[in-house]
């Protein structure tokens, strides 16, 4: 969601010199509103942000079960499935990437490498391919490697032998190799002398399914050339027998660069890439609106139930970032106003859209194929009220991104008002400079012409980090936030109109003018 900000305070003074404006129309509004507590907030987030859904990645089975988990909330409550099929799920389709590490290997005279246990993809491994041709040795740093003209790497394989202690390919290693194989290398390999321990989980980690998105990009075209790190051992079961030393090799790391072609030695190397296809979950809960005029209108409350899953074990052991705060709060924001919209005798006028969509942390795909895909057609959809992070920081402010871009700007201020017992303001954005409007699920309505309010409190120490858990989130701040959208959209789902763009930020934001 953006770099890391300290925690603040922020004392915001509100002169109360309007009128307070009655709400009458809606009946059972504060009894609907006092479904949402502090205690049920709580015990929410425990569920979605516990332990046992595996930091719910997009896809992983914890990121089902806490579909699933919503959708019997939805269906509990009384809504009606949003999906294309009349369900609480929508799926959207993935594509899951990896390379085949038993089917892939390097094959030199009298031994075969195999991925895994001697080499670890760094670039390259969407291309399924194979290589064959002659070895040049690159040793030393001294100076400049000059590849704009033709060299002896070009219809060859290419190792790059590092110093002893090398361990890893950082950006600007990455840099340099890829320069290679833009001037015609077939591959290029760059020893690691890392330990058993690091060079195993280095290779769990590269040899991960990649995830993409199915839609709206192009498949990895081209040639094969991809980029890889050799374990130093390997590369000795390949020169030794060639009377090559390769201790004497990784002592020139400070002489000048050196390319060698080994002569009479040909490599082939193979690389299978399985590429497959996978579905990924967004749950959609609508409740009708109660005006046969105005009930093919929708509202939609919005949020991302994914977060990034697991990694290797802090200190403490700790594998799980449990996204409590990014983004269970803003979760369990939409399911408490879908409980106090549900408990109103009389539904708001407009029918109310409640999603929760995975995938933001990929690149917002889930809200991306949802806007494509929607319920209803989207323009039909007038205000879309997105909340992502909104149980931490201070106890009586949040962000309200997106305020100056359309009258919900406005409404949000009045309604605020008029309901100073939930002793929650609503405040400009505090960063624009981050962007943020550009960067979570909201913007896929936006893009389509629906009105947004963001709904966000700034990041923390703790964002994207082990320690966003569930005993940190201010339970009662974040049930008051759920109060006020509450109130927002009951008012805009009865509101004579819906609401109106500023001029010049449609033509910027939806025109892309």
């Amino acid at each position: 969601m953006g770099s890391v900000m300290k925690k603040r305070s922020v004392a915001v003074l509100i002169a109360l010199t309007l009128p307070v404006v009655a709400t009458a129309q809606q009946p059972g509004l504060e009894q609907a509103a006092a479904t949402i507590t502090e205690a049920e907030y709580a015990q929410r987030i425990n569920v979605i942000a516990h332990d046992s859904m595996g930091g719910r990645n997009t896809p992983s089975a914890g990121l089902e079960m806490t579909a699933a988990w919503i959708a019997k909330e939805f269906e509990q409550l009384g809504l009606r499935g949003g999906a294309r099929d009349g369900s609480f799920i929508q799926r959207y389709p993935l594509r899951s990437i990896v390379v085949d590490s038993e089917a892939s290997g390097l094959n030199a005279p009298g031994t075969r490498l195999v991925f895994g246990r001697d080499l670890i993809p760094v670039l390259g491994t969407t291309v399924t391919g194979n290589a064959q041709g002659g070895l040049v040795l690159i040793s030393g740093s001294s100076g400049t490697l000059e590849t704009s003209e033709a060299r002896p790497f070009a219809g060859n394989h290419v190792i790059v032998v590092a110093p002893a202690d090398s361990d890893g390919v950082d950006r600007s290693m990455r840099q340099r190799l890829s320069a290679l194989i833009t001037a015609g290398a077939l591959s290029v390999m760059v020893t690691n002398s890392s330990g058993d321990e690091s060079w195993t989980a280095s290779a769990r980690r590269a040899l991960r399914p990649t995830v993409r998105k199915a839609w709206g990009e192009r498949r990895a075209e081209g040639s094969f050339a991809p980029i890889l790190q050799l374990r130093t051992s390997a590369l000795r079961e390949i020169l030794e027998p060639q009377g090559i030393n390769v201790s004497s090799l990784q002592e020139r790391s400070n002489s000048d660069i050196e390319m060698r072609l080994v002569e009479g030695l040909e490599l082939t190397l193979n690389q299978v890439v399985r590429d497959e296809g996978i579905l990924a979950p967004n749950v959609v809960g609508i409740l009708n609106g109660s005006d046969p005029a105005l009930a093919e209108e929708y509202v939609v409350f919005s949020a991302h139930m994914d977060h990034v899953g697991m990694g290797e074990p802090d200190t403490n052991g700790d594998t799980i970032f449990n996204g409590a705060d990014d983004d269970a709060s803003g979760t369990i924001a939409v399911v408490a106003v879908a409980e106090a919209m549900s408990a109103l005798p009389v539904a708001p006028k407009r029918s109310m859209v409640f999603l929760l969509v995975s995938g933001e942390e990929k690149g917002l795909w889930g809200s991306e194929w949802y806007a494509e895909n929607p319920s209803a057609p989207i323009e039909q959809y007038v205000a879309n009220f997105n909340a992502d992070m909104v149980g931490r920081n201070w106890p009586d402010t949040i962000v309200a991104i997106g305020k100056e871009h359309s009258d919900l700007g406005e409404t949000l201020r009045r309604v605020n008002l008029e309901h100073p017992e939930i002793g929650m303001t609503a405040i400009d954005d505090l960063w624009p400079d981050e962007r943020f409007y550009f960067r979570s699920d909201h913007y896929n309505f936006a893009r389509k012409g629906v009105p947004i309010l963001f709904f966000f409190n700034g990041t923390h120490d703790d964002y994207h980090g082990r320690d966003d858990e569930p005993n940190r989130i201010d339970h009662d701040k974040a049930a008051r936030i759920a109060k006020l959208i509450f109130y927002l959209g009951v008012d805009i789902g009865n509101a004579l109109n819906p609401p109106e763009w500023n001029p010049e930020s449609y033509r910027q934001i939806v025109l892309g003018r």
